[in-house]
């Protein structure tokens, strides 16, 4: 069900090819983490790294918006953040009888929404119409953020004090989720000798247009009804499963596919496959699931349901 791309985006590829060759230079012995942002990138979602301080989840958000060359915002989430920090205010300007619109950092192509369960619920859901809609309302009137544009959030999983889970809603709009891990031993042992750090930005290896076009390309790839017949079985497994009281939405599933044509698209092909859907069941769909019985790992738990269900659903012949 494969083929080579009739009208191929050499141009796009290429960028894209080394942008990942430049991300690895800096998060060394992380290829499948860095497929996965990459997939997640083309594919115009948002992604959520949740893993234990000091592992690189800040290093990688950072170095994609460097290679890319994209404006890149770091915010520092916690208990007394405010939407206002996020979006911006208006400010009255009394020589010009009106207020005056001075966006937050949430105006940038990348941005980094650090420890994001720290903020309290309001101002968590002030991404919300960001991350959905590609636009924040002040004061009644719409701004539009510039493309592309993508959140990268992260989050402790093991640090519950202080902490406000994100609700449902919220978790719905990160396209993947993924862990980074530790570095590898070899790659560890040279960090520790003070080797492979550098103090230097990386440099933009590529355009936003690049990226744009990626993008673009990746819409192109044909899904086979049979296909898509599949994924919608799976996700209604999800909701019908006895272990599982909530199951994936049809916002998950189109995420799913739309994941699925970004990873076809990265490898040149013209249509979607089953491995590109089965591949990208975990971190696509695990973080929307909960589980009906309480767990201290619920994200493993919803994990092994998924994998569980994708195993169990006939695949189309």
């Amino acid at each position: 069900m494969s083929s080579v791309l009739a009208a191929p985006r050499p141009d796009a590829h290429v960028a894209l090819a080394t942008v990942r060759r430049a991300i690895a230079e800096v998060i060394r012995g992380k290829d499948d983490v860095i497929d996965l942002a990459l997939v997640t990138l083309v594919a115009a979602g948002h992604l959520l790294i949740e893993d234990i301080p000091g592992v690189g989840k800040s290093t990688l958000a950072r170095t994609l918006a460097q290679v890319v060359g994209g404006e890149f915002r770091r915010i520092q989430f916690t208990s007394d953040l405010l939407p206002a920090d996020l979006i911006g205010v208006s400010v009255l300007r009394p020589d010009l009888d009106r207020g005056e619109f001075r966006p937050g950092p949430l105006f940038a192509n990348f941005v980094l929404a650090d420890e994001i369960n720290r903020a309290p619920p309001r101002t968590q859901s002030a991404l919300l119409e960001a991350m959905g809609e590609r636009t924040v309302s002040v004061d009644g009137i719409s701004h539009i953020l510039g493309l592309p544009f993508m959140v990268i959030a992260t989050q402790n999983p093991t640090e519950h004090y202080g902490t406000y889970p994100l609700p449902e809603s919220q978790r719905d709009r990160f396209m993947l989720r993924l862990e980074m891990g530790y570095a590898v031993a070899d790659v560890e042992a040279e960090l520790l000798a003070g080797k492979g750090e550098s103090s230097a930005a990386p440099l933009a290896v590529c355009t936003l247009d690049a990226i744009l076009a990626a993008q673009a390309g990746a819409q192109e790839v044909f899904v086979h009804p049979d296909l898509a017949a599949y994924a919608q079985r799976v996700i209604h497994a999800t909701r019908n499963h006895a272990s599982v009281r909530l199951g994936v939405s049809t916002r998950g599933g189109i995420a799913w596919v739309r994941a699925a044509r970004a990873r076809a698209w990265i490898d040149k092909r013209a249509q979607l496959s089953i491995d590109d859907l089965h591949d990208l069941a975990v971190p696509t769909l695990a973080h929307r699931l909960i589980a009906s019985a309480a767990s201290d790992d619920g994200v493993a738990v919803a994990a092994e349901r998924v994998r569980e269900i994708v195993a169990t659903t006939p695949v189309p012949r």
